[in-house]
């Protein structure tokens, strides 16, 4: 049995803690958040669950494997290295950090230590991503023409104001790291690594409750296919979320991975091998006022568990966790050299 403690209780943490709870080969051992309102609410839901009086206190009791991390992007770095000093393996939610170096320094410890550093990234399990990613490994689409990402969603004044982190530089990042960090993640997934050519950004309906973009135009290109590509981005989306998708045009097919979050295929045509069948059953992450991503974290969990069980392959390495950083990273600085700030 794998032993786990979450830090971090808010919206995610709660979803880490129900899936734990339930999987037959983990148990939910421990909680730290530093607000305390957040501790009692966890205690609430799982009362035989051990609460700690500070992440010290949790990191050094021998009872815990594992160390699964929900709280604000800028502090996933440090918590995972102190926790990996601590002798524990980490679980930790995307996006892994908000640079690059701070990614680097979570995977240094990782080999130094040798525990294992996982990272959240639950769209790749979505069933339409993986029907394209095998007809891709198969070769099935031929050459890969072009790329077209759009992700158009809707982050209001209440999300924002019903946060202490979100919107704010040093703790979020910005909106590719927070919102969309899993649309270049599968993107990675499927057609390989990309060199970034421009970038476009802009705040047009978030002053003053964001300290970064809310739009951005993106052009890049598929470094092992040379296919160019587009990624349009939005959390002004009106009123609701809208579209997050993947449009791969290739020699015998032409994809659309869609919905609000990557779950269904849009349209297909395909040289006969069309991707049907596919279970719908996965549900986005609910937030009230919100919807986020495709709800799989049940997989994650699940693979983390057989991972260190040594029953399965590692779905989403830390290095494929550092690829995304890598690239928003790209992103950010290209856009900051055309103007933005």
């Amino acid at each position: 049995m794998i032993s786990f403690g979450l830090i971090g209780y808010g919206k995610i943490g709660e979803r880490h803690a129900e899936h734990i709870a339930a999987h037959p080969g983990s148990v939910f051992y421990g909680v730290f958040d530093i607000k305390s309102n957040r501790n009692a609410i966890a205690k609430s839901t799982f009362p035989e669950v051990k609460m700690y009086s500070s992440q010290e206190e949790m990191l050094s009791d021998p009872a815990i494997d594992m160390i699964a991390i929900c709280t604000p992007n800028g502090s996933h770095a440090a918590i995972a290295i102190a926790a990996m000093q601590a002798g524990k393996h980490v679980l930790v939610e995307k996006p892994m950090a908000i640079r690059k170096s701070d990614g680097e320094r979570m995977i240094e410890e990782s080999l130094k230590s040798g525990k294992s550093l996982f990272v959240v990234k639950q769209n790749r399990f979505n069933p339409p991503v993986q029907a394209v990613k095998e007809l891709i490994d198969q070769d099935r689409l031929g050459k890969i023409y072009s790329v077209a990402v759009n992700c158009f969603w809707n982050r209001n004044e209440a999300y924002y104001k019903a946060s202490d982190w979100k919107g704010k530089r040093d703790m979020d990042g910005g909106t590719l790291f927070t919102q969309f960090s899993h649309f270049i993640d599968v993107l990675y997934y499927l057609l390989g690594d990309m060199q970034i050519l421009h970038a476009e950004m802009a705040n047009v309906s978030h002053q003053g409750l964001i300290e970064f973009e809310d739009t951005g135009v993106v052009t890049f290109r598929m470094k092992e296919s040379d296919a160019p590509g587009v990624l349009h981005y939005t959390t002004s989306a009106y009123r609701q979320n809208m579209e997050g998708s993947i449009i791969v045009f290739a020699e015998h097919a032409t994809i659309k991975i869609g919905g609000q979050y990557l779950n269904t295929i849009d349209y297909q045509a395909t040289n006969d091998f069309d991707i049907d069948g596919l279970s719908v059953e996965g549900k986005p992450n609910d937030y009230g006022t919100y919807q986020g991503s495709m709800s799989n974290h049940d997989k994650v969990i699940d693979n983390v568990v057989q991972c260190l069980e040594g029953k399965a392959e590692i779905m989403t390495n830390a290095h494929d966790g550092l690829k995304t950083v890598e690239i928003i990273e790209s992103v950010y600085e290209i856009a900051h050299h055309h103007g933005f700030k």
